[in-house]
């Protein structure tokens, strides 16, 4: 009798799972990675470090937040992966770095092979669009701490940038032009009050609303805009010098991410009348009964990515990443700091820096 399966862990499943990923996690790895899957630890040569003058490691780790429970609810789980590498991979090229290698964490009630594997391969698909190596994981099974269909994920992943190459607020001068970067969706933020307004408004994940093109499940499981290569090869073109900052819009909502990225010193009106939001953030603020002002803090509101950049190559820059599938445009410009004034964000999460606010109203 196996004892261990007895108590609610079924390692059989887990081989079964490591066996059904194996292809696609193999086809994120280059000479670099070493030793392939299932070993204890991840390997990657290190000796590709060695053309860099003075490389600085750049190391970032996320979950996906409660947008899970949509998957769940769906029962669709390949595209959490994205989400996934998103929210880790996308903070590391914030910096200028590009990111080398992932692993991910998986912990579940009970492991079902399949959609471990779906799960898996949706991280694989995402780290092979980010150029990131999959190189190890761990999925642990939790019976009676987690419901046996329910599961969590998390990642970290490594990037490296050449010193003088460093991106963030010592570069940034009043002037420059902020630059705001489409989003998909509400990319892996905010889902725990859209899981209100849904539980408060009683509509269904299979209802469409409005003209909306999809039902609100499927808008709700969007999967995250991955930036990663497009900001690279932006980062290694002409214009590479050009750029100062970026900012990912993940927790804490438009002024106060971008505001990370800003020095002391200098403010930022953004001006909502240069985009309009996507109609599933409009669908949700109208069944929630609030304005999307209110909730410029939790939803990215379309703006997935901010690039603060010189003025003199914003356009150009805006045209690359638009033609690179990325739609851009210019929100706002850096300016010098004044008065303090009603609205304004200054810094967020421990950093003490410039000053964001929104202004106008979003174009219809």
């Amino acid at each position: 009798m196996d004892r261990y399966a007895a108590a609610g862990v079924d390692t059989a499943a887990g081989d079964t799972a490591v066996e059904l990923m194996k292809r696609s996690v193999a086809a994120t790895h280059g000479p670099q990675v070493l030793g392939g899957v299932g070993g204890f630890a991840g390997l990657w040569d290190a000796s590709a470090l060695t053309r860099f003058t003075k490389p600085v490691l750049a190391t970032s780790t996320d979950g996906v937040g409660t947008k899970i429970a949509i998957a769940q609810a769906l029962d669709k789980h390949d595209t959490i992966g994205q989400d996934l590498v998103g929210m880790v991979v996308d903070d590391i090229v914030v910096v200028g770095a590009a990111p080398l290698f992932m692993t991910d964490y998986i912990a579940c009630g009970k492991v079902v092979p399949e959609r471990i594997a779906a799960i898996v391969d949706g991280i694989a698909r995402a780290c092979a669009a980010t150029r990131t190596a999959l190189i190890g994981g761990e999925t642990a099974e939790h019976p009676d701490l987690i419901a046996p269909d329910d599961y969590d994920v998390a990642g970290a992943a490594v990037g490296v940038v050449e010193a003088d190459r460093l991106l963030g607020a010592h570069r940034v001068r009043a002037g420059d032009a902020v630059l705001a970067l489409a989003s998909s969706g509400l990319h892996s933020n905010g889902y725990s009050l859209v899981r209100r307004i849904l539980r408060e408004s009683g509509l269904r994940l299979d209802t469409r609303v409005g003209d909306y093109g999809a039902t609100l499940g499927e808008a709700l499981l969007e999967p995250t805009r991955l930036y990663t290569a497009d900001l690279l090869d932006l980062l290694d073109g002409v214009h590479g010098t050009a750029v100062h900052a970026l900012s990912h819009v993940t927790g804490g909502g438009l002024a106060a991410n971008l505001a990370r990225v800003l020095p002391k010193g200098v403010r930022v009106d953004l001006d909502r009348t240069t985009w309009e939001p996507a109609p599933v953030f409009s669908v949700l603020a109208e069944l929630g009964g609030f304005p999307l002002s209110d909730v410029e803090s939790a939803w990215n509101l379309g703006i997935g990515m901010f690039a603060v950049v010189d003025a003199a190559a914003a356009s150009a820059v805006a045209e690359a990443l638009t033609l690179a599938g990325v739609p851009t445009w210019q929100a706002a410009v850096i300016e010098p700091t004044g008065d303090h004034r009603v609205g304004d964000v200054q810094g967020a999460k421990g950093v003490d820096g410039g000053t964001v606010r929104l202004v106008g109203s979003f174009a219809a």
